[in-house]
């Protein structure tokens, strides 16, 4: 391995640590989005830029199942262009547009038994802080996850200089460093490699299998998509036609008394 390559190894290796440490607020996060999908509610997820990886790696994707809402907005994720239409500069100037957030969730009929997960590296940004704001507003319990010592040194875009940290319920750190890039390399005077991601994926994915096992003990185990590979392809198909099914069903929830007095 070279040296470079085995530096971010290490880094790694810490932010496992740093996300081991954070056990009892993963639990904490598993109850209240376990109450909710057992409550026939969902759990809303949003990211906004390159955070939307964690959004959809809660799901959909083998290995998670239905009662997570992605919100994924492409004006604000939608990077492969990166310049001209639809590029990086329009989309980071979006995520600290005031009201955005609120135009999003207006799509939706929220209730005091869903839950979110809002994740930001800096948690500086508007549109996450709006979300969790307006979640709260009504109601809703908001998870976060940060990078708190990159969030920490960060300045808030927010017009009242509110941080996500400052507008969740429960905050869960990626173990990333200022700055998100963990690899110093000689003769190159800014470092590479990030690290919020690799932390970020594993709280989503310990969050995922605790609240798992907490659904199968309330005796309503969850329908997990799953490859073929693993049970054949006719279970494969089964399991992944039903938790469609569930997601429908579970989103039609949240649009069908839009517009009727609350």
């Amino acid at each position: 391995m070279t040296p470079h390559a085995s530096s971010y190894l290490d880094h790694c290796r810490r932010i496992i640590d740093a996300v081991d440490s954070q056990s009892a607020a993963i639990s904490t996060a598993a109850d209240w989005f376990a109450q909710s999908i057992l409550a026939g509610r969902m759990v809303h997820l949003f990211g906004s830029g390159h955070s939307r990886i964690m959004v959809e790696e809660m799901w959909p994707r083998y290995g998670s199942f239905p009662g997570f809402n992605p919100i994924v907005e492409l004006s604000l994720s939608f990077h492969n262009l990166v310049v001209g239409a639809n590029g990086q500069r329009q989309a980071m100037f979006l995520e600290n547009v005031s009201g955005l957030a609120a135009r999003i969730l207006r799509n939706f009929v929220l209730s005091p038994l869903d839950t979110a997960l809002i994740i930001s590296s800096s948690g500086c940004n508007v549109v996450p802080v709006e979300m969790a704001e307006h979640f709260r507003a009504n109601r809703v319990k908001v998870v976060a996850i940060v990078s708190k010592a990159h969030a920490d040194a960060s300045t808030s875009r927010h017009p009242h200089g509110v941080k996500l940290t400052d507008a969740a319920d429960l905050i869960l750190d990626t173990g990333a460093p200022i700055g998100d890039a963990m690899v110093s390399i000689p003769g190159l005077d800014t470092p590479v490699a990030p690290g919020s991601t690799v932390g970020g994926c594993l709280l989503v994915n310990a969050i995922k299998a605790e609240t798992a096992a907490r659904l199968t003990a309330a005796g309503q185990p969850p329908l997990v998509l799953t490859a073929s590979a693993l049970t054949g392809p006719e279970r494969a198909t089964s399991l992944f036609e039903a938790a469609y099914d569930e997601h429908s069903r579970r989103l039609a929830a949240l649009y069908a008394p839009a517009g009727l007095p609350r």
